[in-house]
């Protein structure tokens, strides 16, 4: 456990997270773990857990929450963005559609780098927008392999079904069809940390009529491989760092 800082609550809730550290927690464990009174424990987790610093499991157990990860993919976002944009240049090249990365912020998608077709219709989605999660393929893809519970939470709403984000686990790749911008389809695959977790979606958009009703087909297999590429780049970086 750190050394105190003085300021007790953000101590308290450092060591809430530290015992967290080995895996899920009951309540009793916690108390045992950093020495905090039980009922001072007990307010701390139910304000961390509102802030999504800390979660449950289907047992009720306390674990580390899904924001600590949004958190740990922002530290390392300069990084990515930085690897991403020779990929999305050399993946637009090759398909000849306009290529983006989108992060998962909060609620919505973002477009943290693109690459855009120069000429003729295209699917322009500048640097800094912000899109629903609950429409196309990068959506999909952010969100099919989430926990349980963001999972549900997550397809409330949402334009694609259960089955869909299942397909899209099994094949690795995701499409849409007009599901964000009628006459627009797309094709994502995810972007992975060192630790294997989905930090961003890596993706080609553009009209149908270009693209096809079947736009998996024709470009899953380059989508893929440029997510691939970004991923061994952040981990060649991460290891460098480290």
């Amino acid at each position: 456990m750190h050394r105190p800082s003085g300021v007790g609550v953000v101590d308290k809730a450092a060591a809430i997270l530290d015992a967290l550290e080995a895996g899920p927690t009951s309540l009793a464990q916690l108390v045992a773990a950093t020495g905090i009174a039980r009922p001072t424990l007990h307010r701390l987790a139910a304000a961390l857990v509102h802030h999504r610093l800390v979660g449950r499991d289907l047992q009720g157990r306390y674990i580390l929450g899904s924001r600590l990860g949004e958190l740990a993919s922002a530290a390392g976002e300069d990084r990515l963005t930085s690897a991403a944009g020779p990929v999305l240049t050399r993946l637009r090249d090759a398909t000849g559609e306009s290529s983006q990365l989108f992060r998962r912020q909060a609620d919505s998608r973002v477009c943290v780098a693109s690459a855009e077709r120069p000429v003729g219709l295209r699917d322009t989605i500048p640097v800094g927008t912000r899109l629903s999660m609950k429409a196309g393929s990068a959506a999909q893809v952010l969100l099919a392999w989430e926990d349980h519970e963001r999972l549900v939470e997550g397809l409330s709403g949402a334009v694609f079904t259960p089955t869909v984000l299942a397909a899209v686990r099994r094949r690795g790749w995701a499409q849409s069809l007009g599901e964000r911008e009628p006459g627009v389809a797309s094709v994502s695959a995810p972007v992975r940390s060192p630790s294997g977790r989905v930090i961003a979606a890596v993706s080609i958009s553009g009209p149908i009529e270009r693209l096809t009703r079947q736009p998996g087909r024709v470009h899953a297999e380059t989508v893929m491989r440029a997510a691939l590429n970004l991923t061994e780049l952040v981990r060649s970086a991460e290891t460098t760092s480290s």
